[in-house]
């Protein structure tokens, strides 16, 4: 894994992280000039994206508010019809206060019906630090308007988990600072934020330097991914193996066939005595018939798949044998099932890939907080926990986390999470740590799904994972 100083570009931060990184800050920057380019910034960004307009900006009593009112002194300077309703006073001496006392003008009630008259409402209300509910006045003001541009979050929307408390508009533009917050890529928040722009605001490197970031979006420079030298070969570019099952060999195959698209070696399906079945497919691919102990003789074959196309009763008898010799498993689909409710007996595999029903029925009801819940499965079975969903959380039992949203609706079609476990086995193969195999397969396979068109099927994706993966070494190398 690339280092968290060589991917600070993708860090994410926790409203309670940025707010450690703003009071940093203030030891070397005023606060009143970050919120002076805070408002330019969102000003700026109103000016290139909408055109002159009637406008209100909605401050709130912080520093988010005071962030709304230099946008307001911008929009005013720029010849804009600006008015501004405030929640309620800033706290006198503050840097809200200034911003205020800088804009001057008389405001309006903060209201439904002043919202309504506007063209464009700026919500400089709450920001992503909201620790509460938002009020029903505050609610209705936000939900007569017609038009929001989002100062830093939606108010409303939990910055740490993309939540919604009690009430959040859906804004047609949030233009945040610095670093992007998890509440921007996970759902409902990612969708309520709009277009979303990441400004500069001229923080010092040093504060953000100053937290520990322990979350990531997914992307290329998070990761590296092998490349393969002069002298490589199958055996060193890695050998993937799959357990098969008798009644559902398609799955088996779906992963099998990603495994060799995306640069496995080898690989290898253990079929036992349905082999037969399994031998009328691709030739490349190597179909075994003996017993599962005599396979596992063979050292070379280091990473194995566990669970698509399996029955309850043939994960029983593969997943004990596979963990007691040591191997690097991962486990998805039918091993997931088969454990439900006893995520304990998945220690010792290295990676899990369920989808949201599967990781409620091993670990409990899902919850609001994502980040927590995939952070805490990932330490209770010391395992990479990946999340499936619109967006994918990756969660290593030491707390790191990545986000990814590089994908596509259109990957939710049977058979994609069984391709998805081969893209992953076949980096693991590869030599690649967990976390890191994890979030290069997630990416990947979110690159492919793109790359295939609207309509793509499972088996369409295995011909797109070969450019995927150039496409993923060009953007790291340019990281």
């Amino acid at each position: 894994m690339s280092e968290p100083g060589q991917a600070s570009s993708l860090a994410l931060y926790t409203p309670e992280e940025m707010g450690r990184v703003d009071a940093f800050a203030a030891r070397q920057i005023p606060v009143s000039t970050l919120m002076e380019h805070a408002g330019r910034a969102v000003a700026r960004a109103i000016r290139r994206y909408f055109s002159p307009m009637r406008v209100l900006v909605l401050c709130g009593p912080g520093n988010n508010g005071g962030d709304g009112y230099v946008v307001a002194r911008y929009l005013r300077n720029a010849g804009w019809p600006v008015r501004i309703a405030a929640l309620a006073v800033p706290r006198p001496g503050g840097a809200a206060a200034w911003a205020a006392e800088q804009c001057g003008g008389a405001g309006v009630p903060f209201t439904p019906e002043e919202a309504a008259r506007a063209d464009l409402v700026v919500d400089a209300i709450f920001g992503a630090g909201l620790g509460r509910d938002v009020a029903e006045d505050v609610a209705r003001v936000l939900h007569a308007a017609r038009r929001i541009v989002a100062v830093d979050m939606p108010s409303g929307v939990d910055g740490a988990t993309g939540q919604v408390r009690g009430y959040a508009p859906q804004a047609e533009m949030t233009v945040t600072f610095c670093a992007l917050k998890l509440g921007h890529l996970l759902y409902p928040g990612r969708e309520l934020v709009g277009r979303l722009v990441l400004a500069d605001i001229g923080m010092p490197p040093a504060a953000l330097a100053s937290v520990e970031v322990r979350a990531w979006r997914n992307e290329p420079g998070l990761w590296q991914l092998p490349v393969p030298g002069p002298q490589s070969h199958k055996y060193t570019r890695g050998v993937v193996s799959i357990c098969a099952g008798e009644s559902m060999p398609g799955a088996a195959r779906l992963c099998a066939s990603a495994a060799r698209a995306t640069g496995a070696g080898l690989v290898r399906v253990a079929a036992g005595a349905a082999a037969a079945a399994y031998r009328l497919g691709a030739p490349g691919l190597i179909v075994d018939s003996e017993p599962l102990p005599e396979l596992l003789a063979d050292t070379r074959r280091q990473v194995w798949v566990c669970g698509p196309g399996l029955a309850e009763a043939e994960v029983e008898q593969a997943l004990p044998l596979l963990l007691a010799a040591g191997r690097c498993v991962l486990a998805d689909a039918g091993a997931l099932s088969a454990m439900a409710g006893q995520p304990e007996r998945l220690r010792g595999v290295s990676v899990i890939t369920p989808h949201a029903g599967e990781f409620a029925r091993l670990f409990g009801p899902v919850g609001t907080d994502l980040p927590a819940q995939a952070r805490a499965a990932a330490q209770q079975i010391n395992a990479v926990v990946v999340l499936k969903g619109a967006s994918t959380l990756i969660a290593a039992p030491d707390g790191r986390l990545a986000i990814n949203t590089h994908a596509t609706p259109a990957l939710g079609t049977a058979g994609s999470g069984d391709t998805l476990s081969g893209v992953i086995a076949a980096l693991l193969a590869a030599g690649m740590p967990a976390w890191d195999a994890a979030c290069a397969g997630v990416w990947l396979h979110g690159e492919a799904g793109m790359q295939a068109g609207a309509w793509p099927i499972a088996e369409d994706l295995d011909q797109y994972l070969g450019s995927a993966r150039q496409e993923a070494t060009l953007r790291q190398n340019d990281r």
